[in-house]
């Protein structure tokens, strides 16, 4: 799987992070993982697993994927409508720049939590933590082949 890019010990960093930025949004983040892309773009693959995830049923539209074809060196960061329209194209570029940058160190992890902190802020700030705030998404990791 995918233990060769993350270990358990940082899958399990990863979906901490995770929970720890949705602990105050009623936004979503997924993060999915597989070796490669399987011939298409990066964000083709985002938009075809978006919908197969089942992310675009979020009551808000405030969902946000975060993909990683490892071996091919691709990604890709996609937000729901709803979180789109707030934060712009400029910031998923930032974000993926982030991520790069922390893959290049030999940091995957690292650059997971970061990004994940950093949407974890954006969703805080446009839909925050309502009194009926269903986890509507899972937390972890998914994983393609």
């Amino acid at each position: 799987m995918s233990a060769s890019f993350l270990s358990e010990t940082d899958q399990q960093r990863v979906i901490e992070a995770i929970q720890q930025a949705e602990r105050h949004t009623d936004g979503e983040i997924k993060i999915h993982l597989e070796p490669t892309c399987s011939n298409v773009m990066p964000l083709a693959r985002a938009k075809e697993l978006f919908l197969q995830l089942n992310l675009q049923n979020t009551e808000q539209r405030s969902a946000v994927l975060i993909y990683i074809a490892y071996e091919d060196h691709q990604l890709a960061i996609l937000g729901d409508s709803g979180i789109h329209q707030r934060v712009g194209d400029s910031f998923w570029q930032q974000e993926k720049d982030t991520l790069i940058g922390h893959f290049k160190a030999g940091d995957p992890a690292g650059g997971l939590v970061r990004v994940v902190h950093d949407v974890g802020q954006k969703l805080m700030a446009f839909f925050p933590k309502s009194t009926n705030n269903p986890n509507e998404i899972s937390d972890d990791l998914s994983f393609g082949e």
